[in-house]
């Protein structure tokens, strides 16, 4: 439902504090079929009877206003209805739209940007994608602008950017909207989860009344500021630990399980050793000449692993040696 009113002409209207349903309808962007409904379920107060036809007042259009905000921060008529009933009976509602203004709130610092369609197109390597525009707006990456076919709004210029970089490192765009998709729905779990423990544990105090008090929502106001940055940071520190584990094992395995990861690795592993050309020629007799490398190698393993099998039961070894003593 829209909520800009259109003004109406004073000839087509008694007064102006006063409308037919038709006139209010035209006022506040409802349809009188809306308007009709809302009457119906007890969202707006009864209008006034004037012969064969029903008068409406300038609250009558303000609570419509009212209702369509509402609406648009994702309440539903059930919901308004039990905010507008506390408000009927003098309970007041200025806590609780304070507490909806708090949640419906930026929850980033970030700005959002435009873009235009040139310049997406140039960002993401020159070749236009009709398909992967369609994409971005529906994941919610790009917002079309009314009137404008060639714009986009862009809510998060940070996501955007990853996709880029992403892109110019050689993924493909149907990859990225895809990962884009999967982590999304794992990002909306966390959320959720961590919505769920913070009422259980903070938020359920606040909430004993439907809908809460005047006071009782401006506490829980106050602590939604509080609470907003945690998820964020509790998710940034855990991302980066995971990260860091991750990419470790992955770069180990890659490398191989025997490759060490220092950062000397790569030059301790193309030091060159010398060995006298007695022990080379007896270890040619005894392996052959294409062998001789190989068996260097495994027998400096065997060393190594026997010293330090050695290092790990000393007290072992020297026990062995006062019972050959013995």
């Amino acid at each position: 439902m829209s909520r800009t009113a259109r003004p109406v002409p004073a000839a087509d209207r008694p007064s102006a504090a006063e409308y037919r349903i038709e006139d209010l309808a035209h006022a506040s962007g409802a349809t009188v079929r809306t308007i009709r409904a809302y009457q119906d379920r007890g969202l707006l107060p009864t209008p006034e009877r004037r012969g064969r036809a029903n008068v409406y007042r300038e609250t009558h259009l303000a609570r419509l206003r009212q209702i369509a905000d509402l609406l648009d921060r994702g309440y539903t008529l059930a919901s308004i209805k039990e905010l507008l009933d506390a408000w009927d009976t003098g309970r007041g509602l200025g806590g609780v739209l304070g507490l909806v203004a708090e949640v419906h709130g930026p929850w980033t610092d970030e700005q959002a940007d435009r873009i235009t369609l040139d310049e997406l197109i140039d960002a993401f390597g020159g070749a236009p994608d009709g398909d992967a525009v369609a994409e971005a707006v529906e994941l919610g990456v790009l917002e079309p602008i009314p009137g404008k076919h060639d714009e986009f709004l862009v809510p998060s210029p940070q996501e955007l950017a990853v996709a880029v970089e992403l892109h110019a490192a050689g993924v493909p765009l149907i990859a990225i909207s895809g990962h884009l998709r999967e982590l999304r729905g794992q990002v909306e779990q966390i959320a959720s989860r961590f919505l769920e423990f913070t009422t259980e544990h903070v938020f359920a105090r606040y909430l004993g009344h439907r809908p809460p008090t005047d006071s009782d929502a401006a506490e829980a106001a106050a602590m939604v500021r509080r609470l907003r940055p945690l998820a964020q940071q509790t998710v940034d520190a855990e991302l980066a630990r995971a990260m860091r584990m991750f990419a470790t094992r992955h770069l180990h395995h890659h490398l191989g399980a025997d490759t060490p990861l220092g950062t000397d690795a790569p030059r301790l592993a193309a030091l060159p050793v010398e060995l006298p050309p007695h022990t080379i020629q007896a270890v040619q007799r005894l392996v052959g000449v294409e062998n001789v490398s190989a068996f260097i190698t495994a027998a400096a393993e065997r060393e190594v692993q026997t010293r330090t099998l050695d290092s790990l039961a000393p007290s072992n070894n020297k026990r062995d040696k006062v019972e050959q003593n013995t």
